[in-house]
């Protein structure tokens, strides 16, 4: 018998009193804590998104939709980033001023090739002011989970206000279940025992969020 069986047989013994006909378990359990601590106005909430993302130290910028092709040119020359990773679905218009060559993601691209990429440029699905948190999941625009974790720097565009909550909860009423998700706050770091902050261990070194206003 696989550990798998032995998991699930256990799973079967304990659930073999529970009645067919009871209450499943998402109307079981109450969900009537607070979605969000205090009342904010928009502006505001973006405002503690932008704090939050800086206390992380994430490079926060903004601008409005028409600024977002320059913008991300400039970051990208900043970096002196020669490949641009582009995942599937991404809006072509974010790069159209970027110098930098366009590297398409392809699935069966290794860490590898996919270290040898400078930057890349995605969407994200939400993203969460009180906790400083961009999240992404796999839709149009943000790629595979990997092409966030191996390139050294991450640009991440952020629709204004349409993207940001306020809190965890919110978000997750956003989210599909069914979808993997990636939670960013702030670049990859870790600290040794004598907390001594690394960064780039686990993720880019270097992550810069643009908060876009307008279409």
């Amino acid at each position: 018998m696989s550990s798998r069986e032995r998991i699930l047989g256990r799973v079967r013994r304990a659930l073999a009193d529970v009645p067919g006909d009871d209450t499943p378990y998402e109307e079981a359990v109450v969900r009537d804590y607070l979605r969000e601590h205090g009342g904010r106005t928009v502006d505001e909430t973006v405002d503690l998104l932008a704090g939050n993302l800086a206390d992380y130290r994430a490079l926060v910028h903004r601008c409005a939709a028409g600024e977002l092709p320059s913008l991300i040119a400039g970051l990208l020359s900043a970096r002196g980033a020669r490949t641009v990773l582009v995942p599937p679905g991404l809006d072509q218009g974010w790069l159209a001023a970027a110098a930098a060559e366009r590297v398409p993601d392809r699935p069966e691209a290794d860490p590898h090739e996919l270290d040898r990429v400078d930057s890349v440029v995605t969407a994200c699905a939400v993203a969460i002011a009180e906790t400083g948190t961009i999240v992404l999941d796999g839709g149009p625009g943000q790629g595979r989970r990997r092409i966030t974790l191996v390139p050294d720097h991450h640009i991440c565009v952020v629709r204004v206000p349409d993207q940001v909550v306020s809190s965890v909860p919110q978000a997750l009423s956003r989210l599909d279940p069914a979808r993997p998700s990636t939670w960013i706050s702030g670049p990859s770091a870790t600290s040794d025992i004598e907390l001594d902050r690394v960064e780039g261990v686990h993720g880019p070194r270097t992550l810069e969020v643009v908060l876009v206003s307008g279409r």
